[in-house]
């Protein structure tokens, strides 16, 4: 009747490369007799990114204390004492400068560490100064010398 021929094509789809990293398919390779390279990586599937780049017997060496400066007593005491002469508590000072009142009491026990633009808020709310010689004195409005 008709010529029409029935054309059959079987295509297989390419194995993707997560497919050809199983052990099922390295076996199947290794059968055929195709070439097979193998690599074992060094911490795969770990998180080594972040290694102290100091060895631990290089730390046990280390013989200075390594710390951040703290803020000194005296200056936490002057703090406090000008604070409640104001009539203020931690918590309106810390309103005053934005900052929380946690900072404030760390300030006064002489835990915090000491930030230049924190120290100088300080000082022009309180209206003390708070750094340098002239440590304790009462500051002078801006404009008037």
């Amino acid at each position: 009747m008709s010529e029409w021929e029935t054309v059959t094509l079987l295509r297989k789809k390419p194995q993707k490369a997560s497919a050809m990293k199983t052990e099922q398919a390295v076996n199947r390779a290794r059968r055929d007799g195709v070439p097979v390279e193998t690599q074992h990586k060094w911490g795969a599937g770990q998180n080594k990114q972040h290694i102290s780049s100091k060895n631990t017997a290089k730390l046990d060496r280390e013989t200075e204390e390594l710390r951040h400066e703290t803020i000194p007593l005296g200056l936490g005491k002057l703090i406090q004492q000008t604070r409640q002469a104001r009539g203020m508590s931690q918590k309106d000072l810390a309103t005053k400068i934005n900052e929380k009142p946690q900072v404030i009491n760390d300030y006064e026990a002489g835990r915090g560490i000491p930030n230049q633009a924190i120290i100088g808020k300080m000082e022009r709310v309180l209206g003390v100064k708070l750094r340098g010689k002239e440590q304790g004195t009462t500051m002078m409005p801006p404009g008037k010398k």
